[in-house]
């Protein structure tokens, strides 16, 4: 579990940094990105970037993990505080969001995101 856990800040640190190849390498290849900001899903590694750099177009979304909790699914539920502003600097959203991962070989096959 701390595997994942390393994961995670490693995963997020990448994100606030918006360097997409750091983020990239933890997820797997097939992976299903949640895309909050339009709906559906991005799939692969080309979608799940295109949808990042549409994104912060935008938006610019700060996501600092705050909890773990592995779901009796085998999931890994990640607590963040979500900030979004828009390119103005106008804040949007403030709070807590729940990030649900489904992990498969070391890597982030899916991540879903959930109301708190």
């Amino acid at each position: 579990m701390e595997h994942h856990h390393d994961l995670i800040r490693k995963a997020y640190a990448a994100f606030n940094a918006r360097d997409i190849p750091a983020v990239l390498a933890t997820l797997h290849p097939q992976v299903r990105w949640s895309k909050a900001w339009e709906g559906d899903y991005a799939t692969g590694h080309d979608e799940v970037r295109a949808y990042w750099l549409r994104q912060w177009q935008e938006l610019s979304p700060q996501v600092e993990p705050t909890g773990f909790r592995e779901r009796e699914n085998g999931q890994l539920e990640v607590a963040v505080h979500q900030v979004v502003k828009d390119k103005q600097g106008q804040l949007l959203f403030d709070g807590p969001v729940k990030h649900v991962y489904t992990i498969q070989d070391g890597l982030f096959k899916q991540m879903d995101i959930e109301q708190v």
